[in-house]
């Protein structure tokens, strides 16, 4: 399969289900990528040889460490709207594990709407169902579930102290979640920033700590609903916005982002279903700059991730598959 892109990124290789009935339609696909640490339990199917630099492209062949593990090999978690809620990809493509029943029981996931990974192993996903935020370990076993305080949680992402970045699209606010993930005891929930409106997508940088969010704008008149795009810093300060007309003054087409993420050098990344394209908005700095990154190949690109060597992971709901992009 091969995607034309821009000259800084390559396609590396695509996921597509075999079956799209297994995958939901549109929205519902998020995606959330890290390295997993050395610390964290893992089915030994997951571990990679130090000695064969190869194990990483074929998970098949995997076994436990004699000495040390890859800690660049990189799992994919996708959480999308099948029986089992939640997909863990090897960095080959391989469905490494399901798990997340789809159900009414407490640990069920009714809805999903975001996922993310903890620097401690543990998938924590927002579940619009019954409007709660659910941790599990990696064998898929629930270990925390807050369902306080959220009228409608909806975006998430991990940040280097282990807590999560919560986004509230119906109260208008942003959570900092933090929580012994090993013991299943919550230790805080605070509202962290209001007045938002009907914020979605989050991002944190994980080498500044700042915060990116994507708020939805409400439509006037006949026309279509728009974005707007907030860039916060690590103590919650304001510093950058950008909505859909601003980035039209220096893009021709129609911006309606969806997803959002920080790269290594913590540049702002969206995709935008509009112009079917994942573009760089520049670090918090300098932002708003606009270039774009992918601008082929793309369907309908609603999830975005950046995985430790820098590679590029667009989830695109038009063909039911994860494209993952190498930096040139």
């Amino acid at each position: 399969y091969q995607v034309k892109a821009s000259p800084s990124f390559q396609v590396f290789f695509q996921m597509q289900h075999e079956s799209s009935q297994s995958l939901s339609q549109t929205f519902r696909y998020v995606i959330a990528t890290k390295g997993w640490p050395l610390g964290t339990r893992l089915p030994h199917a997951l571990w990679c040889p130090a000695q064969d630099s190869q194990a990483c492209n074929s998970l098949a062949r995997a076994m436990p460490c004699a000495k040390t593990a890859i800690l660049g090999c990189v799992r994919s978690v996708l959480a999308h709207d099948g029986k089992k809620r939640i997909h863990v990809f090897g960095p080959s493509g391989v469905c490494l594990r399901r798990f997340g029943e789809r159900g009414d029981a407490g640990n069920d996931i009714k809805y999903p709407l975001d996922v993310t990974v903890t620097s401690d192993g543990h998938v924590v996903v927002t579940d619009g169902g019954d409007c709660s935020v659910k941790a599990f370990d990696f064998e898929g076993r629930g270990v925390l579930a807050v369902r306080e305080g959220f009228c409608l949680p909806w975006g998430l992402d991990a940040t280097p102290m282990n807590e999560v970045i919560v986004t509230d699209s119906e109260a208008g606010a942003l959570y900092r979640l933090a929580a012994d993930f090993q013991s299943g005891e919550l230790k805080k929930c605070q509202m962290i920033r209001s007045r938002l409106v009907s914020p979605r997508g989050v991002a944190v940088c994980q080498t500044s700590g700042a915060v990116v969010v994507i708020e939805h704008l409400k439509a006037r008149g006949p026309s279509k609903g728009s974005t707007r795009v907030k860039i916060f810093s690590a103590q919650m300060d304001l510093i950058g916005q950008m909505d859909s007309f601003g980035l039209n003054l220096v893009f021709p087409s129609r911006i309606y982002a969806t997803a959002v993420a920080f790269d290594k050098e913590g540049r702002v990344i969206v995709t935008d279903v509009c112009s079917q394209a994942v573009i760089c908005l520049g670090k918090p700095e300098e932002f708003p700059v606009f270039n774009p990154l992918i601008s082929h190949g793309l369907s309908y690109p609603v999830g975005l991730a950046y995985t430790a060597n820098n590679s590029l992971v667009v989830l695109d709901s038009g063909d039911h598959s994860i494209k993952v992009y190498s930096s040139i």
